[in-house]
């Protein structure tokens, strides 16, 4: 836009933000995030990591899904850095990521469906 100025002087606090606004690809991490998070399933099963920590069997158990399909779910999520595994003799562990941003998600994911969390 030609000087950075808005054609229309509606509110001069817009103007102010169009100044300071980040450029698009600095909100392609957000992007990937919510296209991540689009699923139902991988919503459900980060909501769950949140509150406990468990194996692959048991979360298969909870989620009443095959180890195959559950554990492309968790690559993902894991990718993204929202939950963590941790070995322990065959059994591998998974838990939500101890990080503003898991917590953020977490959250938010209560606040949208408004949930608590199980006491």
């Amino acid at each position: 836009m030609e000087n950075n100025r808005l054609p229309h002087q509606h509110d001069l606090n817009a103007e102010r933000i169009f100044d300071h606004m980040p450029a698009p690809e600095e909100f392609a991490g957000a992007a990937e995030m919510f296209r991540l998070m689009s699923d139902g399933t991988r919503i459900r099963l980060f909501w769950l990591l949140c509150h406990c920590e468990e194996c692959l069997l048991d979360l298969g158990v909870m989620m009443g899904m095959s180890s195959p399909a559950l554990s492309h779910h968790l690559k993902m999520l894991k990718a993204e850095g929202l939950i963590t595994a941790r070995r322990e003799g065959k059994e591998v562990y998974y838990r939500a990521a101890d990080t503003p941003r898991a917590d953020a998600l977490h959250h938010m994911i209560e606040q949208v469906a408004e949930m608590a969390c199980p006491e």
